[in-house]
């Protein structure tokens, strides 16, 4: 096989796409060098087709650390467990691909894409997705491609495709888009509350953009494609449809129009058992593997009946299964305040799903630290979500967050980010936890719903409330059907599951999964208007249980104090080895604190005087001396002329006994004595940070005073006081260097 390379412009930045070198033995393979961003992407697949109702796609983006730079934080120091960026890229392109394959393939499939090289202001995401559409269709697994995807960004007013660093910073919309050169088949966006408008826009720029990267793929496949494998598609065995059709078909039918999930669940599950053990027993079959194949076939049957059922009563006779209109939402209900020692809880029931939201408020320092290929190395407001095996009535096993929790609670962080408070307004790290209770379809967008009352009922001072929504889509030859709040049999027998979210003003995030090759712009943009009526509903019902944010925080979160210290200042906080600020700590029962680097001080705590103590210690000591400046000032030291005086902690100054009184002190015991406050102000502080101050400054002076004229010392001659420090006589003359050097120095003592 020749090398194959050839370079394309895309949008001002260099796309170079290469074959015929690199992993030969894959597939197909190929390499993409977006600029300085390089990701090698490799397709294959099974000789055979797997066993089962489900086609057999793995979609991995295998990040690597090296490729920016970095090396892993684990103990290992390797890439071990895929981090959330990676799954949730994979899912990305999961999406895209898997409705461009025939329905009845099972061959296995591994679509594998690495990024060896990233820039980070050339996206390595949708570079991984252009070489995972170019491996398959130069391989020979058939695909019905190419697809593309496009990051689309608004700044400053204009549409950017695949935006730099700085770029998505400012941007009020990120949008990532992908399907064929016919219609958008993914999209996953979050945004600032814009309008459906400028969504519509959006999403027709990064059409605009995909056609332009399908042309330059249909160009490589035309000169590296492979022939195609012959495959086997997977059909139903005809005498059992025959079976079925006579024997339960009818009465599987009727089941869909059962209102209740569990009893018409229930009911389906029951015909469908009994048409597997009858189709076992009553057709003949040569061995125990034939058996058990038709009894998987007998369960698909079934399956394909229910959903034609329900997919024919919303398109022909506009019913659905729980006898809703096409744009009616279920029953809805929000309660906030369940979980008494919680810092913030909210619990949102539609129809059949229900998700409770638990908020949990942390010192600022509490920030998930990303170790991942984007720059971004820290997260302070975090949203999980957890889908036991009970919400649904099953029984399983349960581990570590799978593809779709991780997804599912990206989907929602994006969209209550849009919303919350910077750490500058709330300094503090928030987490929200979503737990699904029930489920029957949009938890997803119910879990959006339970965290924006929990954050609310926290005291979070989010900038408006959040609801969300799932759509679904029903097409039949040229007429289709949109639905608001899709269950889960629309969802698991509809062609489209489309999620908005967004405040009265705007949406804040979007994500649509089809199982169609693509959908028109027209129906994008019937199906946000169709959305945005739905949101106003819930948001509604939301804000009739709590309209907004509280005005405090639960008596059990951290209350919060903060200050800012001159950044020289915070090696005097922290202390030898930590040993001052753990003193403060143990001073004031346990109190956290966060120093940040640019001198930003944050007190944490549920008592407010511990945190108003700390905050009083660390202010003391990163005090500094002003000229101007009045303290009560306490004396610690006497010396024949001057006393020392305690203006706050870690700073003393010198009270010469000239500055006590504007009359003259003989003595400077008469005047003062150690312990005593004194009212002073500072007069002078030099260079090194010495201070003194004045008594006599705080008190009127008397009328017709005049400064008292000095008995020179040691035989020196008289100088004015106004010229001391000057080395000068009144008169011009130099005073005696000797006795002045020797009063300076009692002074600086």
């Amino acid at each position: 096989m020749e090398k194959y390379k050839k370079s394309f412009d895309f949008h001002g930045r260099t796309l170079t796409i290469e074959n015929g070198e690199i992993a030969k033995q894959a597939g197909g393979s190929v390499l993409i060098r977006y600029n300085d961003t390089v990701v090698l992407s490799a397709a294959t697949a099974s000789k055979e087709p797997k066993e089962g109702d489900m086609f057999p796609l793995t979609v991995m983006y295998n990040e690597k650390l090296y490729a920016v730079g970095k090396i892993p934080g684990s103990f290992l120091r390797r890439e071990g467990r895929m981090t959330e960026h990676a799954t949730l890229t994979s899912r990305l392109i999961d999406r895209t691909l898997r409705p461009l394959f025939a329905e009845g393939f099972r061959n296995e499939v591994q679509v594998i894409s690495t990024p060896m090289s990233i820039d980070p202001d050339c996206s390595a995401e949708m570079a991984a997705m252009l070489g995972s559409s170019l491996a398959l269709c130069i391989s020979d697994i058939p695909f019905n491609g190419p697809i593309a995807g496009v990051i689309v960004a608004k700044v400053d007013g204009e549409y950017v495709i695949n935006p730099t660093v700085e770029q998505s910073e400012r941007a009020t919309l990120s949008l990532t888009v992908a399907g064929t050169k016919d219609a958008i088949n993914m999209v996953e966006a979050g945004a600032l509350e814009v309008s459906e408008e400028e969504m519509v826009q959006a999403l027709q720029i990064g059409h605009d953009a995909i056609r332009e990267l399908c042309a330059i793929e249909e160009e490589v496949i035309a000169a590296c494609a492979k022939p195609k494998m012959t495959v086997i598609l997977y059909e139903i065995n005809p005498d059992i449809r025959a079976y079925i059709d006579a024997h339960a078909r009818q009465d599987i039918i009727d089941a869909v129009s059962i209102k209740g999930k569990l009893e018409r669940y229930g009911r389906i599950d029951d015909l469908t058992a009994q048409m597997q053990k009858e189709v076992v027993e009553n057709l003949p079959w040569k061995d125990d593997a034939a058996k058990a194949k038709a009894s998987q076939e007998a369960f698909n049957y079934c399956v394909e009946i229910e959903a034609g059922e329900v997919r024919r009563l919303i398109s022909e006779e506009k019913i659905r299964p729980d006898g809703r209109k096409l744009d009616e939402l279920r029953p809805l209900n929000s309660q906030v305040d369940l979980l008494p020692r919680a810092h913030g809880s909210a619990m949102f029931t539609r129809g059949e799903t229900q998700v409770m939201s638990i908020t949990t408020l942390g010192p600022i320092d509490a920030y998930q630290i990303i170790d991942d290929s984007t720059p971004q190395t820290e997260k302070h407001f975090m949203h999980q979500y957890n889908f036991p095996p009970f919400c649904v009535g099953d029984v399983r096993r349960m581990g570590s967050p799978g593809r779709r929790e991780i997804g599912h609670g990206a989907l929602g962080e994006r969209a209550l980010r849009a919303v919350m408070p910077s750490t500058d307004e709330f300094p503090y790290t928030v987490r929200t936890v979503a737990e699904v209770l029930e489920s029957n379809g949009s938890s997803s967008q119910a879990s959006i719903c339970a965290g924006t009352m929990s954050l609310m009922a926290a005291g979070v001072p989010i900038k408006a409330p959040v609801a969300g929504v799932a759509m679904g889509l029903i097409t039949v030859g040229d007429t289709y059907s949109i639905l608001t709040d899709i269950q889960g049999m629309e969802d698991h027998y509809g062609d489209m599951d489309f999620k908005v979210a967004g405040t009265r003003k705007g949406i804040t995030a979007l994500q649509m999964d089809i199982k169609v090759a693509g959908i028109s712009m027209d129906i994008m943009r019937e199906a946000l208007a169709q959305a945005h009526k739905g949101r106003m509903e819930i948001l509604d019902n939301m804000e009739a249980c709590i309209a907004r944010p509280r005005d405090h925080v639960s008596k059990y979160a951290p209350k919060v104090g903060q200050m800012v210290i001159p950044v020289d200042k915070i090696r005097d906080v922290i202390g030898a080895g930590g040993k001052t600020i753990n003193q403060i700590i143990a001073d004031c029962d346990n109190v956290e604190i966060s120093v940040e680097e640019d001198g930003h001080v944050a007190v944490y705590h549920t008592d407010q005087a511990m945190i108003d103590k700390a905050l009083a210690i660390i202010r003391d000591l990163t005090r500094t001396a002003k000229v101007g400046d009045v303290y009560d000032a306490k004396v610690v030291e006497l010396r024949d002329s001057f006393a020392f005086v305690n203006l706050f902690t870690g700073t003393d100054a010198l009270l010469h006994i000239s500055e006590i009184s504007w009359n003259r002190t003989e003595k400077i015991t008469d005047a003062l004595h150690v312990g005593d406050t004194i009212r002073v102000k500072v007069i002078s502080v030099d260079d090194a940070g010495k201070v003194k101050v004045s008594a006599r400054e705080c008190t009127p002076k008397p009328e017709g005073w005049k400064e008292p004229e000095r008995k020179p010392r040691g035989g020196s001659r008289h100088f004015d006081r106004r010229d001391r420090g000057h080395g000068e006589h009144k008169d011009g003359a130099n005073v005696e260097k000797r006795v002045f050097r020797k009063k300076d120095q009692e002074e600086e003592a």
